[in-house]
């Protein structure tokens, strides 16, 4: 079904992780992004170790099949990549629109927050124009889980670009 998308090599587009906390997440989210062609990019500070020791201990054995960069704040990750404010998608609960009501383009950038407080007020009310949510029907729900999140949103992104 499709085109065998481990044959690509430049990545669709990005998952971002701003200061994830815990590490069951971010492998999680690192399978996908290894699953997809899909950059892994972490912002710190990290809430745990990513050494080669750590991560090996971990039982994450297809690390090293993951694209990973990592900066060591958000406007570091801003300077070095460069990204134009169109390819920016910055996930929180609070935001109008939903996922399937964007374009996710070649390129773009899928930006999420640390389980306990998710993105920064600072970084969201600077991109306000540029926030995106998956919708929580019942109301009772605060919130979802990070790589749950993070793998719809990567599933959802390939759907539009690969016409799924």
């Amino acid at each position: 079904m499709g085109a065998n998308l481990s044959l690509m090599q430049k990545p669709l587009f990005k998952i971002v992780l701003n200061a994830p906390e815990i590490p069951g997440n971010t492998g999680s989210i690192g399978r996908t992004c290894a699953a997809l062609n899909l950059e892994l990019i972490l912002i710190h500070p990290l809430g745990f170790d990513i050494s080669e020791k750590a991560v090996r201990r971990a039982g994450l054995d297809y690390w090293d099949s993951i694209k990973i960069s990592e900066y060591r704040d958000f406007d570091h990750f801003l300077e070095s990549e460069k990204p134009k404010e169109e390819e920016l998608f910055f996930f929180t609960k609070s935001a109008e629109e939903t996922i399937f009501e964007t374009t996710i383009t070649e390129g773009s950038y899928l930006i999420f927050g640390s389980e306990s407080v998710g993105l920064p007020k600072d970084l969201l009310a600077k991109f306000s124009n540029r926030q995106v949510c998956f919708p929580i029907l019942n109301k009772e729900i605060r919130s979802l889980n990070l790589a749950s999140i993070a793998t719809s949103a990567a599933f959802e992104g390939i759907r539009q670009l690969k016409g799924y």
